[in-house]
């Protein structure tokens, strides 16, 4: 008996789209996270790209659970000594709203160069309109 070991050629590109509208960034981030990855997928290789691609629309309608929208923090650093910048997830929402959605997904990806392939996967959009409709992407279930 052999081991199957899945090449470039075995997977085929795959469009997903997700409504996150009401839906909570946590939840949507994992699942997102795990499709971008393949985990979804029989033939799962953890050094694999699949070529999913999944477009999130709605982003800035995305639901905090608790005390978050005030507590939460974002913070980076710009390079310089003693400028560690950070922001409430309400400004950052005001600010950027695609953007704590995109750090939760980045966050769950691997850091290293088929993470940086993988982002390149992830498509974040405000409103309903999104230029991949000729893509015909399948809604994804999230429960």
């Amino acid at each position: 008996m052999k081991t199957f070991a899945p090449k470039k050629d075995s997977y085929s590109e795959a469009w997903y789209i997700v409504d996150a509208e009401g839906k909570t960034l946590g939840r949507i981030a994992s699942k997102v996270a795990a499709v971008l990855r393949g985990k979804n997928l029989t033939t799962f290789a953890p050094y694999a790209d699949p070529r999913n691609f999944v477009v999130v629309i709605n982003a800035n309608k995305i639901k905090l659970t608790g005390k978050k929208w005030r507590d939460k923090k974002y913070i980076h650093h710009t390079g310089w000594p003693g400028h560690l910048r950070e922001i409430s997830a309400t400004d950052l929402m005001k600010k950027k709203p695609t953007k704590m959605i995109e750090e939760a997904i980045y966050g769950m990806l691997p850091h290293n160069r088929l993470g940086s392939a993988l982002r390149r996967h992830l498509k974040i959009y405000v409103g309903k309109e999104h230029p991949h409709t000729a893509q015909q992407p399948q809604p994804l279930k999230l429960n």
